[in-house]
């Protein structure tokens, strides 16, 4: 099984912080985002590779990331992969990323893909068994516990094995506070469909837009994130995630 994290936005709402730091390597709670995204894969069964896909103005930060990242017994080798991209009216997308790693790195395995500016407080162990039980995508749901905040991500219907049977991006009016995350399980003969989604010529960002053309084509069922999950979008939220993933240090 491979890992993808998607590393390759701009992240504008941030600036001027993310003027010369890729989001995924500002530091929360004295470490980068992408650590806490690297430590919550490490139990997941099987990965013998990690991705992570930046754009070109960052890709150097990335290896140098990489390059000095501890390595711990049994942990994956890390590829960086370079979009090319060189700012944001020139991004490919999220969706456009992933498949660009597929492509390039001619990837025909399992995938588990991760947006790299999500945090998490504890470990991702047993994300990857349903999908594997199942051969089907898995998508993380989280419980944000406020309907405006189910606003900004997406709303999801499920059935009572957790099989998504409606999803929704950016919703007018959810009605429950689960929302699916950025995190995703593919098997491997799913593949073909990510490709599909792009060269029907369906919009490349947005991770969940592929999960909500999926799940009308195939079986997508969900797995409850455990602990604390946070999604860093601007300066404010970048500094409360700093004091709540302090606090649990």
């Amino acid at each position: 099984m491979k890992a993808i994290i998607l590393a390759a936005g701009y992240a504008t709402r941030l600036y001027p912080l993310t003027l010369t730091r890729a989001k995924p390597l500002l530091p929360v709670a004295g470490k980068p985002m992408i650590d806490y995204v690297r430590a919550a894969l490490a139990p997941l069964e099987g990965v013998d590779r990690l991705y992570v896909v930046a754009n070109a103005k960052f890709a150097a930060q990335f290896q140098q990331w990489a390059d000095n990242a501890a390595r711990p017994p049994g942990a994956p080798p890390i590829t960086i992969v370079n979009d090319g991209s060189t700012d944001d009216n020139s991004k490919l997308g999220a969706i456009g990323d992933l498949r660009l790693v597929l492509e390039r790195e001619a990837i025909d395995d399992d995938i588990v893909v991760v947006a790299g500016d999500n945090l998490f407080s504890q470990p991702l162990a047993g994300f990857d068994r349903v999908g594997r039980a199942r051969q089907t995508p898995v998508l993380a749901i989280y419980d944000v516990g406020n309907l405006e905040m189910v606003k900004k991500y997406n709303a999801i219907t499920l059935d009572p094995d957790g099989r998504i049977l409606f999803f929704e991006e950016k919703p007018a009016r959810p009605a429950t506070t689960l929302t699916g995350i950025a995190l995703y399980y593919y098997p491997r003969a799913s593949i073909p469909l990510i490709r599909q989604y792009i060269r029907d010529g369906n919009n490349p960002d947005q991770p969940g837009r592929l999960i909500q053309w999926f799940y009308t084509r195939t079986a997508v069922y969900t797995w409850r994130v455990p602990g604390i999950w946070y999604d860093i979008g601007d300066r404010n939220s970048l500094a409360e995630a700093d004091r709540i993933f302090a606090s649990i240090r």
